[in-house]
């Protein structure tokens, strides 16, 4: 309080990624007098090109995929990321229906205590897939290849691979502790619920109900939402727009 309370009162201007990370600190930081808040956004490059090398690369991670759009995790597998809670909602929907497409989760740490406990929980669930970490080819085959990305975290400043996820046409299923929902919601460019088991299990259920017509409107909208609001080069023309109206 004593040092970065004087730099927050004193500058020009906060720069902010996302409206709710700026909603956020307004809460978080006391006192806080901020000259400005600037919601300047972050942007990613757009993904290369599909191509079917990225599939055969992705297919090699994981060998038990059926070559079906799947449901995809791809981070760290640590308890922060809610993998628990979407493991127990998954295995709920498969045994209320065994023709749901396959779960594939991708990252690192499954060998560690937390990553073992939840090999343990999928051991009778055979539509469940563990393909470990996944890069260049193989990450973007996992995420042309599925039908949807899910991540169920209870804490994300930003989330750059549910903007990946974005930038491949992939509708996405995030909690509200993802700080991006409030423009992903305003897109229509994926599902938003709480960080609870309940509110996974929603959020699986509700993509499971939707129509392929309604399923390929928000494909649509994921895509003007990325080029819109994540991709770098509007990112750069809001940043520059934002810090030159100081």
């Amino acid at each position: 309080k004593l040092i970065e309370g004087k730099i927050v009162s004193n500058v020009d201007g906060v720069l902010f990624t996302c409206e709710d990370e700026l909603l956020l600190a307004r809460k978080t930081f006391i006192p806080y007098h901020p000259q400005k808040e600037l919601n300047v956004s972050l942007g990613i490059l757009p993904p290369p090109a599909f191509n079917e090398s990225m599939t055969e690369a992705f297919q090699k991670k994981c060998p038990e995929w059926n070559g079906k759009p799947f449901l995809l995790f791809l981070s760290r597998i640590h308890e922060k990321k809610g993998v628990n809670l979407l493991i127990k909602s998954y295995i709920q929907l498969y045994k209320e229906n065994q023709n749901v497409p396959q779960l594939v989760i991708a990252g690192p740490g499954l060998e560690s205590p937390y990553g073992q406990q939840m090999l343990n929980m999928t051991k009778d669930c055979e539509n469940i897939k563990f393909s470990g970490m996944l890069s260049d080819d193989s990450k973007w085959g996992a995420f042309y290849n599925c039908e949807t990305f899910v991540l169920p975290s209870h804490q994300e400043n930003f989330g750059i691979a549910v903007v990946e996820a974005m930038a491949c046409g992939k509708p996405v299923l995030i909690t509200d502790k993802v700080n991006i929902w409030r423009e992903i919601e305003k897109g229509n460019a994926g599902l938003i619920d709480n960080d609870t088991q309940e509110g996974v299990y929603r959020l699986l259920n509700k993509w499971l109900s939707l129509s392929e017509m309604e399923k390929t409107l928000m494909s649509e909208n994921v895509i003007k939402t990325y080029r819109e609001k994540f991709n770098v080069s509007e990112a750069v023309k809001t940043m520059l727009y934002k810090i030159n109206g100081i």
